[in-house]
């Protein structure tokens, strides 16, 4: 018979060698499947049949999405929980854009940087106030990261507070859905470019707003009309504006010449984002990192020119 001691020893070293034991520790679905507040995200990745892959050997990092980041994306997408679970591709789609096929701990994230997920589309980090990370998807919406490094035998778990998207719309696509680039979408039509910046790239386009355009206008003494009648022109002006690769800010390479698909032309970029043209002309970036699915926009406040 043992004693009463001895059997309270004897069970507490059970339980602490299931807690330290090599195939009982969490892997990082166990992660979400304990804690309440990833219900909702332990449902997707059964409809999606992705159990094996986030319990498996490893390593990843899951980005993992509260209740209440999943409550929102369905409104978003005016959908009930049953009819996002019941979209097994969509579901797959999005669950693997959560994973990274590596471990990345907080300290390791390379912000500003495009990350590839398990899914195969990009997001980047960034540090906000404080420190604070927030993701930038491939649609161009935001999630904070709550919480880092809830460590698993397989990788480790980040909570984040909106669910994220792969990218849906190229880059042609991105700038028909922007106003402010209506001229430009005609320039890529006129000069029969719109099929290559359709493709899959990647690449990157430093895109004039309307109002660079008709500054451009102004300074060439021509009418939309007559510009989008001169493919020629169009044509060499518009290859300058594209480089080839997915470029984003924290990438673009400081005073140095960038080739661009016009053929023996480049232009350089200063420490201000300040982009000077073969013609000794400047241009401004004034927004970067425009997502696209087949690459990324930086926007800016004057045509450039070959």
């Amino acid at each position: 018979m043992f004693s009463r001691a001895r059997k309270w020893l004897l069970a507490s070293s059970i339980v602490f060698l299931a807690a330290c034991g090599g195939h009982d520790d969490p892997s990082v679905l166990d992660v979400a499947r304990n804690d309440p507040q990833f219900s909702v995200l332990v449902e997707a990745v059964q409809a999606a049949g992705l159990q094996t892959t986030l319990d498996g050997d490893g390593p990843l990092t899951l980005f993992a999405p509260t209740d209440a980041a999943f409550a929102s994306l369905l409104t978003e997408l005016g959908l009930t929980k049953a009819q996002l679970l019941a979209d097994t591709a969509l579901l797959t789609s999005v669950l693997s854009y959560h994973a990274l096929p590596t471990q990345v701990s907080k300290t390791a994230v390379p912000l500003g940087q495009a990350i590839t997920t398990v899914e195969g589309g990009f997001f980047k980090i960034e540090s906000g106030a404080g420190g604070a990370l927030t993701i930038q998807d491939g649609r161009n919406r935001v999630a904070a990261i709550t919480a880092t490094d809830l460590s698993a035998r397989n990788g480790v778990v980040h909570v984040i507070d909106q669910v994220i998207l792969p990218a849906n719309r190229n880059i042609v696509q991105t700038a028909q859905a922007l106003p402010d680039f209506s001229i430009l979408v005609e320039a890529l039509v006129a000069a029969d470019l719109a099929g290559t910046l359709s493709g899959p790239g990647p690449f990157t386009v430093f895109a004039p707003t309307n109002a660079a355009f008709t500054d451009l206008l102004a300074s060439l003494g021509l009418t939309k009309a007559q510009l989008l009648a001169d493919t020629v022109l169009l044509t060499s002006v518009l290859k300058y504006h594209v480089i080839s690769g997915r470029v984003l800010k924290a990438d673009v390479p400081i005073s140095t010449p960038i080739q661009t698909l016009e053929p023996g032309k480049t232009f350089s970029v200063d420490g201000t984002l300040v982009i000077t043209d073969a013609q000794g002309n400047t241009a401004q970036i004034v927004t970067t990192d425009v997502f696209a699915s087949n690459g990324v926009i930086h926007v800016i406040d004057k045509v450039i020119r070959p």
